[in-house]
């Protein structure tokens, strides 16, 4: 099951009957069938804080993926920091929306074994994002 909650923030305005059929086709382009997946959208102050406490890193981002994998089915929490995507998608000159959703898709990525920190690993990140942008909007 895939959950959309807030904390601190109003939910953005998404469709999510069409994210979630969206995620599950991504997942499946890997392999991957869809576990228990929790998007808790947030505020910056909220992100820096679960930043702090799991990870100790002290930054803001604009997501934290958790992920409980197990084997093809995977699961996981997934914190997105509302205010980061809004700064990101005035610095890259994109639109809000399309930003929203190539940060929701980003951890789904993830949790089907894709990296970005690596050498040449986040080429390989957006080059996947782009294509599951695409197939978003090739979706009714």
């Amino acid at each position: 099951m895939i959950s959309y909650q807030t904390e601190g923030v109003e939910m953005p305005d998404i469709k999510k009957s069409k994210i979630t059929a969206w995620i599950k086709a991504v997942a499946e382009t890997y392999g991957k069938r869809t576990g228990e997946i929790a998007y808790i959208f947030c505020s910056d102050e909220k992100i820096l804080e679960v930043n702090r406490q799991y990870l100790q890193h002290d930054y803001y981002t604009d997501i934290i993926t958790f992920d409980y994998t197990e084997g093809n089915r995977i699961s996981g929490d997934l914190f997105i920091s509302l205010d980061t995507v809004r700064t990101n998608a005035e610095q890259f000159n994109a639109p809000y929306d399309t930003e929203l959703h190539r940060v929701i898709i980003h951890g789904i990525l993830h949790l089907c074994g894709i990296n970005d920190k690596g050498p040449g690993e986040r080429e390989i990140m957006e080059a996947a994002e782009n294509r599951a942008l695409a197939m978003l909007d090739q979706m009714q």
